[in-house]
């Protein structure tokens, strides 16, 4: 991918010496990994005071070109390159790694400079290519990204996908840059990048600076701090390449981009849904998406080529111009919504099949490093999809999510409360999971009804109630179901939706219990490990029974399956009586 943007020629000698400079202070900082910072030190020299345009003193600025340094571990010359801004003080860069500095062992956005957080080699240009999606709406300038050969080769295969999808997308505005290593992550040339020039060189050739004597070439240096004994003869080996001491200052941004507001987004319309009438949530979800991209153009939505099944076709009919197709790459659209989402310049939605999250865990838990507002959809969760078997069955993600740091997950469990999640996952920090489901269920709730993160709904009550049962999804119909069923019996249930399983509305549920004798009855579409029934039995003062997918599961009909796994109306009436006959 080439940049448009022209460069300045005639600075090599003080480009180099910038270059120098980074590898003297990325060593004096004493990281773990001195010679990735040394190796990339005229990638940073030329990118940071050639290529980039920014304020120094403002880092996060929006109108600020952006960088990712995928290869986190190479931190110290991130670092280093600030300094050189005279952002950060000298004495700072010897605070790295430890407990009371914001310099971490690798880049997170504690710092204002570091938009998400690196560290997990391959993430980069995918995030690089998130953020020059959202800016090539918003027309805000270029964004580059830095990665060792682990990160942008072969190894790491979804750097393939992100290429692969920067060009379906035509991101001129994004460029990759490579820092050619010689065998993988672990051995780190100190001066190679002018021999292998690599993607930089179509606009500048610089040639290697300030070897690193008795390291450069040798094995097993990656991830060791440079010895007290060799560090300062090394430093002064590389001083002494030292020409000038020419301060290059960057150049500022060539337009002035405001500050957006992404904050108080309104759905447009109320729910246009009627009671009793039959909308699987999965739909409900592409309408909410759709109308709330309506109500605000910084709305962006994505999918992983999933868009006719969980319904994000309806928001790309609407608003083609912010949808962007990720293909069958899970890893690399967790990867470009992080980039979307940064700086606070888009709302930024993600979907598909729920069960194809998994495999993007290790993205999304870096997601909540990263302290990014991000939006995940997945569908068709649970054994009530039916014939299309375990493969594409969710029964792990309430699990997944649940363990991230912050998440707040959605268990919608009709059209009404669908619309609801959407809007209020909008407005929310951090990441939110909504969970939705494949068959079509009643509407339960007027249009009118109001939600909130936290607060579940007691859905069927009465004075006479002896258990609740607590269902979410397809297993609350089921739950409802059996409740009237059990009335025709004189056995009357109370039945909770929690809307929301983290965080799980704990007072509502206790409350409940006491009123019914401390029975509590969990029924839900997801294995037993980490679901409903695992996040209500921290509650004091309950008599627990958890019905829920055990064992892996097979092809059937979904009425067929929930009465095989134990979660339909017939499973839950039976153990209503077990609790009075145990």
């Amino acid at each position: 991918l080439a940049g448009s943007r022209p460069l300045q020629h005639g600075r090599g000698s003080a480009l180099r010496d910038v270059a120098n400079r980074l590898r003297v202070r990325a060593l004096r900082a004493r990281g773990n990994h001195p010679t990735s910072c040394c190796s990339a030190a005229e990638i940073a020299a030329v990118l940071f005071f050639q290529a980039m345009r920014y304020w120094a003193r403002q880092p996060a600025h929006p109108s600020n070109d952006c960088f990712v340094l995928s290869k986190g571990h190479a931190a110290p010359l991130l670092y280093a390159a600030w300094a050189e801004a005279s952002f950060l003080k000298e004495p700072e860069l010897l605070n790295l790694r430890k407990i009371n500095s914001d310099l971490e062992g690798h880049p997170t956005p504690r710092l204002p400079f570091v938009d998400v957080a690196t560290g997990l080699l391959g993430q980069g240009l995918g995030v690089a290519c998130g953020m020059a999606y959202s800016r090539q709406v918003l027309r805000q300038g270029q964004v580059s990204a830095l990665g060792g050969r682990p990160s942008l080769g072969q190894m790491a295969g979804e750097n393939w996908v992100a290429m692969g999808g920067a060009g379906v997308g035509k991101l001129g505005e994004a460029w990759p840059g490579c820092d050619p290593t010689l065998s993988g992550q672990w051995v780190d040339p100190g001066s190679h990048w002018g021999e292998n020039p690599g993607v930089l060189a179509h606009f500048c050739s610089l040639p290697g600076g300030g070897s690193l004597p008795g390291v450069e070439d040798a094995e097993n240096w990656h991830g060791k701090p440079m010895p007290k004994d060799k560090v300062e003869s090394i430093i002064g080996a590389i001083q002494s390449q030292i020409q000038t001491h020419e301060v290059l200052v960057p150049q500022p941004p060539i337009e002035d981009v405001p500050q957006i507001s992404i904050a108080g987004i309104c759905m447009p319309s109320p729910s246009e849904y009627t009671t009793g009438d039959k909308v699987a949530t999965r739909k409900a979800y592409g309408v909410a998406l759709a109308k709330l991209g309506a109500a605000s153009e910084h709305v962006v939505a994505l999918d992983g080529d999933t868009k006719n099944s969980t319904f994000s076709e309806l928001f790309k009919q609407a608003h083609p111009e912010r949808y962007i197709e990720c293909y069958i790459a899970e890893q690399n659209m967790v990867s470009v919504i992080l980039g979307c989402a940064a700086r606070d310049q888009a709302v930024v939605f993600a979907s598909t099949f729920a069960a194809f999250f998994t495999r993007a865990f290790v993205h999304i838990r870096m997601g909540a490093i990263s302290q990014s507002n991000l939006n995940l959809c997945g569908s068709h969760c649970g054994v009530s999809i039916g014939e299309d078997g375990p493969s594409q069955m969710a029964l792990e993600d309430i699990a997944m999510f649940r363990a991230i740091p912050g998440c707040t997950v959605f268990y919608p469990s009709d059209a009404v409360s669908t619309e609801r999640a959407v809007c209020l996952a909008a407005n929310t920090k951090g990441i939110c999971f909504i969970r939705t489901s494949r068959p079509e269920t009643p509407v339960i709730y007027p249009p009118e009804e109001t939600f909130e993160i936290g607060q579940a709904k007691v859905v069927h009550k009465s004075d006479a109630d002896r258990v609740t049962v607590i269902g979410a999804g397809v297993t609350l119909h089921e739950a409802l179901a059996a409740a009237h069923e059990l009335a025709k019996q004189g056995t009357h249930i109370r039945v909770i939706d929690p809307f929301t399983i983290k965080p799980l509305d704990a007072a509502t549920i206790v409350n409940s219990a006491q009123a019914t004798g401390g029975r509590i009855i969990t029924v839900e579409d997801h294995y037993t490990e980490g679901g409903i029934g695992e996040a209500v039995a921290g509650e004091p003062g309950m008599v627990l029974q958890s019905l829920a997918v055990c064992g892996v599961p097979q092809s059937g009909k979904p009425a067929e399956l929930l009465d095989l796994f134990g979660i339909s109306t017939k499973s839950i009436i039976a153990a209503v009586k077990n609790t009075f006959a145990s």
